[in-house]
């Protein structure tokens, strides 16, 4: 069945950071774009980074322009967000999204807490 599964939350150090990892499985990865969404509490859910199939191109939220990075390693079924410079207001819980045309899968999400 179709999988995705988040790791790589924490707590983190204002300026601090964490990479996360969305392990997929269940589905042909390399056909779907991959895209991270955060949501913290009493807040919609925001989407954070974007990337193409073939990690051709990505897109970013403005607030996390310049300290985060989204990537994908097909080989390995897997998505990455490596988060620096991490501040207050990115704590959330952090989930990523596979997409390819009606076909939308999430996983559960991870906890990311900023906090000194």
């Amino acid at each position: 069945q179709v999988q995705l599964v988040e790791s790589g939350g924490g707590l983190v150090q204002p300026g601090g950071s964490l990479r996360l990892s969305c392990a997929a499985s269940g589905f042909t990865f390399s056909s779907y774009a991959m895209s991270w969404y955060r949501q913290a509490p009493g807040k919609e859910r925001e989407l954070v980074a974007f990337i193409t199939s073939t990690g051709g191109n990505t897109k970013y939220a403005d607030s996390v322009k310049g300290r985060f990075t989204i990537s994908r390693d097909n080989a390995k079924n897997t998505a990455y967000l490596q988060m620096n410079s991490l501040k207050p207001e990115d704590a959330a819980v952090y989930s990523c999204n596979a997409k390819r045309l009606i076909n939308s899968y999430w996983g559960q999400g991870t906890q990311v807490t900023v906090s000194s």
